[in-house]
């Protein structure tokens, strides 16, 4: 926990120089996307409409590699265009990225952020694992994004989130046009909860505590208490056996319900219960672009009444 805590210090103090140090320099807004597989994104490229199928302009993205706990290359990223190819299946080894044939909530994010900030840059950083839960009694093979927990080397979500944001951090020439760039931290994008609600009542009874604890340490890393924070409630497919994808499922939709009455810089994103699915788990192509836009919609209504 040490190590981590030293971690976080050190992300604070490198965007305490980048926003004192803003002379002559490129700004961008800065947004994080994570959570597990439906940030991840199951939408087909092949299912993208024109206007979302090549480049978006003044909108770059760094995503870190997405792996399971205990292992030491999650995080890795390269920062790039953004463009189709960030959803599960993506990959990267810190030099080169490998964009896979799905595409998530990232894609119609940013493209409808170059519409809500005309002229402006766009910086995305994203890390996103499927299956991952935040409470560490529901980890399972996918990982948990609890700051505290130690598997069996002490490598978490958590630390793959850290080591995202240190590699897009380190980089002071994002779009590579030869002028340093100032990233300023304008919102924290959150889907993520389903994990959470299939073991017990008990750990979706945590949800609550669990999900302020991480929006805090995010915004924390970011050196704002008080970032915008859009949350995506869970929804089900109801496409089981047993008519019901998530057996607690009710109690983290009162729990993200709950963070977002509690907190004045939060919103959540409902349209989710309207969406249509691929599989059991995961929207479909139409239901990610939605997600994206309605995302972008949330975050530019709370920076403007800040």
């Amino acid at each position: 926990m040490q190590k981590k805590v030293i971690i976080v210090l050190v992300l604070t103090h490198m965007l305490s120089i980048a926003l004192a140090q803003n002379n002559e320099k490129e700004t961008f807004r800065l947004f994080f996307l994570g959570g597990q597989s439906n940030m991840e994104g199951h939408g087909l490229n092949t299912e993208l409409p024109d206007s979302l199928r090549g480049t978006i302009e003044n909108v770059w993205i760094y995503q870190g590699c997405a792996v399971g706990d205990e292992n030491q290359k999650g995080g890795l990223g390269k920062w790039d265009n953004l463009k189709p190819g960030n959803g599960a299946g993506f990959i990267s080894d810190g030099v080169t990225n490998k964009l896979s044939r799905k595409f998530g909530p990232e894609l119609s994010f940013g493209k409808k952020l170059q519409e809500l900030y005309p002229g402006e840059k766009i910086a995305l950083i994203k890390y996103a694992r499927g299956g991952s839960s935040i409470d560490s009694l529901a980890a399972r093979e996918y990982g948990s994004w609890e700051f505290d927990y130690q598997g069996s080397n002490g490598i978490n979500q958590f630390d793959h989130f850290l080591t995202t944001i240190i590699g897009a951090l380190c980089v002071k020439d994002i779009d590579g046009n030869g002028i340093e760039d100032v990233l300023v931290p304008s919102g924290i994008i959150w889907m993520q909860g389903e994990s959470d609600a299939v073991l017990s009542k008990d750990i979706a009874f945590r949800y609550y505590a669990n999900l302020k604890r991480l929006m805090d340490l995010i915004r924390a890393v970011f050196r704002n208490d008080d970032i915008p924070v859009v949350i995506g409630k869970i929804s089900d497919s109801g496409m089981d056996n047993q008519g019901k994808t998530w057996e607690f499922g009710e109690l983290i939709q009162y729990a993200q319900e709950e963070y977002v009455r509690k907190d004045k810089n939060a919103a959540i994103v409902r349209d989710t219960q309207f969406y249509q699915y691929s599989d059991p788990w995961h929207y479909d192509s139409k239901g990610y672009i939605d997600l994206g836009i309605k995302f972008a919609e949330a975050i530019s209504i709370l920076s403007k009444a800040k």
